[in-house]
C-alpha cells in the first residue's frame, strides 16, 4: 500500500466515524422529538399552493442497489413512485414535469414507472412532460413516452430504443484456475447463462424469445406516444443513439429547448404555477461524500472481477444504453 492509499484510509476512517457518530446523535434528537430521519427518502412535502412538481430520474432506473447502512445513492425507484402517487393525491398540484438524465434501465422498472405516470395522467387530467438532460437513452427514453409533450438539450443523447440481456462467460478463465461449477437442476435449461457454460443453440433461442417480446412492448409504447405506427418506429429502432437534432427530425421529441425555457413555458400555460423540485432530504450531502470515501479505498482483483461479473453478466432483460459497457 502507497502513501496516497493509506492517507486516503485514514481520511476516509475519519470521517465515518464522524458521520456514524452524527447519524446516532441525529437519531437520539429525532426520538426525543417524535419524528425520524430518513436519508433515503424524498420530502415529499407538498406546496399547498397551485404547482408544477418535478420529479427527476438521474441514474440508471432499478430498485435501489448501491446502499450503505444507513442511505441509498443513485435513483431511488420505491421513492419516485410515492412522489408520483402523492402528486396524483395533491389537490395543489397541477402536473409534472418529468426530469430525466438516465441511460435507461431495467425492463420491470421502466414500465412500472411509465404505467405510474400514465396512472398519474388518466387519473387526474393533469398533462406531463419530459425534459432530457444529458442522456434519456433507452428506459429513459421509454418513460418519456408518458408525457404530452417531449423537449430535450441540444446535447442530448436519447434513442436507443432497443433490449439487451448481457451475459458473460468465464468458462476458459474457471478453468484456468480450477474453479468449476456443479449445477444440480429440474431440466437442460434451468442452468443456462450460468458464466462457466457455454449456451446452447436453443438456450440462445429462448433468451432471443424473451427479449424480442420486451423489443415489441418498447415499440407500441413508442409508437402510441410518438402517434407513430410500429412500422415506422421498428426503421430506427435498431438501438441506435440519437442527437436531440436526429431525434427531432424523427420525431421521437417535440422540441429542444433549455431546462428554464421548459420551466417558463409549462408554468405559462398551467397560469404560472410554481415549479417545484422535491429536495432529497440528505442535508449534509451524505450520500455523495460516501460515494468519494468509496472510491477512495483499494479495491483487490478479486473484488473487481466480482463487479464485472455483476455489472456485465447480470441477465436481465434491459432498456439500457452506456457505449463502452454495452
Amino acid at each position: 500500500m502507497n502513501k496516497k492509499q493509506l492517507i486516503g484510509l485514514i481520511v476516509a476512517g475519519a470521517v465515518f466515524v464522524f458521520v456514524c457518530s452524527s447519524s446516532i446523535l441525529m437519531n437520539i434528537v429525532s426520538k426525543n422529538l417524535g419524528t425520524s430521519f430518513n436519508f433515503n427518502a424524498a420530502e415529499n412535502s407538498l406546496p399547498l399552493t397551485p404547482y408544477i412538481g418535478v420529479v427527476s430520474v438521474e441514474g440508471t432506473i432499478m430498485e435501489s442497489q448501491s446502499t450503505t447502512s444507513f442511505m441509498a445513492s443513485g435513483y431511488n425507484h420505491k421513492n419516485t413512485l410515492e412522489l408520483i402517487e402523492d402528486m396524483k393525491n395533491s389537490a395543489s398540484n397541477k402536473g409534472i414535469l418529468l426530469y430525466v438524465n438516465s441511460p435507461g434501465g431495467g425492463v420491470y422498472e421502466s414500465d412500472e414507472l411509465y404505467l405510474k405516470l400514465k396512472e398519474y395522467k388518466e387519473e387526474t387530467g393533469r398533462p406531463v412532460w419530459t425534459y432530457m438532460s444529458n442522456q434519456a437513452c433507452s428506459g429513459g427514453y421509454y418513460i418519456s413516452m408518458a408525457s404530452d409533450k417531449v423537449y430535450s438539450n441540444r446535447n442530448t443523447w436519447t434513442g436507443s430504443i432497443g433490449v439487451i440481456i448481457s451475459l458473460t462467460n468465464y468458462k476458459e478463465l474457471f478453468e484456468n484456475i480450477g474453479i468449476k461449477g456443479i449445477y444440480i437442476t429440474s431440466g437442460k435449461n434451468k442452468a443456462m447463462g450460468a458464466a462457466d457454460l457455454d449456451l446452447t443453440e436453443e438456450q440462445h433461442g429462448i433468451l432471443q424469445s424473451l427479449v424480442d417480446e420486451s423489443y415489441d412492448q418498447f415499440v407500441e409504447i413508442v409508437a402510441e406516444g410518438r402517434k407513430m405506427t410500429t412500422a415506422e418506429v421498428k426503421k430506427i429502432a435498431d438501438g441506435r443513439i440519437l442527437s436531440a437534432k436526429q431525434a427531432l427530425e424523427l420525431n421521437l421529441i417535440d422540441e429542444i429547448a433549455t431546462y428554464e425555457e421548459v420551466k417558463e413555458a409549462f408554468s405559462s400555460e398551467l397560469g404560472d404555477a410554481e415549479v417545484f423540485t422535491p429536495k432529497n432530504n440528505d442535508p449534509f450531502g451524505l450520500s455523495s461524500l460516501f460515494s468519494y470515501i468509496s472510491s477512495l479505498r483499494p479495491r483487490s482483483d478479486t473484488e473487481i472481477m466480482a463487479e464485472l461479473i455483476k455489472v456485465n453478466g447480470s441477465g436481465v432483460p434491459m432498456y439500457y444504453a452506456m457505449p463502452g459497457q454495452y
